[in-house]
């Protein structure tokens, strides 16, 4: 399986290369930024958000492919709760500094540097789990290939966990002032971008290219690969402080100031792979 099979629906492998510069720049930012607060990360604290820790449940002993996980932090806590865990993602920059992270940490985990399409070039394993969360699919251009490689590395009765920030959100530009984009995937949307969402003031600038994905793109991609979706839920709140004008009104719930609890942040997806 080749990257290039995928490209469809005007999609350029420059696109991944850009995003794969984007990633690799933001990196070393994002190691040292608040937002991450590797510091408390080192000293054992879970960087798991409360939504997908009540979705993962009891998974000592388990397998777990997490799909574009970034350097690791939430890869590395999977395996601090007793899981045997795979991560995979673009940047060979992130990936890098996971591996070094679960060195240090004196982990077990895997990590493989590849374009999500191209996995089953490097992974040849089927498991328990598949978890992929928060700003991860809008770098995916097509959904029905995610779906089936989902599919692929699940085992029969396996269960695939997704928590993403919400479609709705991403029609708005950066104030939440207008709708400035689709709900509907016409095509790539291609920024230039200065700054990152954990440190804005970082001096640095990069290009990337990103895809909005409609729930009916979001459902059907999953249904059609062999997958029953057990569980959806929608969120009125961030767990992140990532987005323009966020205000905590509790512990780990952030609301756009003016908006608070007017429109979903973030969803969830529960799916169970078919045993037949």
């Amino acid at each position: 399986m080749d990257t290039k099979e995928y490209m469809n629906k005007d999609i350029s492998p420059d696109f991944f290369a850009k995003n794969r510069d984007s990633w690799n720049k933001r990196t070393e930012f994002h190691l040292k930024s608040s937002f991450y607060n590797m510091e408390g990360f080192l000293k054992g604290e879970n960087s798991l958000q409360k939504i997908e820790l009540n979705l993962i449940g009891a998974i000592k002993g388990k397998s777990i492919l997490h799909l574009q996980c970034h350097f690791g932090q939430d890869t590395l806590s999977l395996a601090r709760m007793g899981a045997n865990v795979t991560g995979i993602d673009l940047s060979d920059v992130s990936i890098e500094k996971a591996k070094k992270l679960n060195s240090d940490l004196g982990l077990n985990a895997n990590f493989i540097c590849c374009n999500l399409y191209d996995l089953p070039k490097h992974l040849n394993e089927t498991f328990d789990l598949v978890f992929t969360s928060y700003g991860a699919i809008g770098w995916l251009p097509d959904l029905k290939k995610w779906g089936d490689i989902i599919s692929q590395y699940l085992k029969p009765g396996g269960t695939f966990i997704l928590v993403e920030f919400h479609p709705f959100i991403w029609m708005f530009d950066q104030q939440f002032k207008e709708i400035q984009y689709s709900y509907f995937n016409f095509g790539p949307i291609e920024e230039s971008c200065v700054g990152t969402y954990a440190d804005p003031q970082a001096d640095f600038s990069h290009e990337t290219v990103g895809w909005n994905h409609h729930f009916g793109e979001v459902f059907n991609s999953i249904i059609q690969s062999g997958l029953s979706i057990l569980d959806f839920q929608e969120y009125d709140y961030s767990p992140y402080n990532c987005l323009w004008n966020l205000k905590e009104d509790k512990k780990g719930e952030f609301r756009i100031i003016g908006l608070e609890k007017k429109i979903p942040l973030v969803y969830s997806i529960l799916a169970l792979k078919k045993t037949s």
